[in-house]
């Protein structure tokens, strides 16, 4: 992965995108599967989350990129950029998962049950965001990427 430079529009609107849908589809999952949260709720907090997504995206993609880079200083297998994308996933959204869902009136049992179920479950989905953000750079052809 090459360094991505100053600001760009293109980086922000694929970060922004990638983020956006993402955490709104798993966070619905584990909210209604797994945290016994009514639809209605997770309703709520997957609307709340949209704008905080919006705000958080682009510097999710930077850290993200950080600890990429950190990773890669150790080795430059496949088996670090995963964990380095599972370590960063983790990091930045637990705080901000657990606000989201405090925000919308979530018992602190729920809270709980849905961070500490999304850290748990964030070893494969940091993953699996790490590769879908990729394609979303790819796909808005964000300059100096590749990966």
């Amino acid at each position: 992965m090459k360094s991505r430079g100053p600001f760009c529009i293109r980086n922000a609107a694929a970060d922004t995108f990638a983020m956006v849908v993402f955490c709104f589809i798993t966070g619905m999952i584990i909210e209604i599967l797994i945290s016994g949260m009514t639809f209605e709720q997770s309703l709520a907090s997957r609307t709340l989350s949209i704008p905080v997504n919006i705000a958080i995206a682009w510097p999710y993609g930077m850290f993200r990129d950080f600890v990429l880079r950190q990773g890669a200083k150790l080795s430059s297998s496949s088996f670090m950029k995963n964990l380095a994308d599972l370590v960063a996933y983790v990091l930045f959204q637990s705080p901000v998962y657990a606000g989201i869902l405090f925000t919308v009136g979530a018992t602190p049992e729920q809270i709980m049950t849905a961070v500490a179920s999304n850290a748990v479950i964030s070893c494969g989905m940091g993953v699996l965001y790490g590769y879908f953000l990729d394609m979303c750079r790819r796909w808005f052809k964000v300059p100096g990427y590749s990966a």
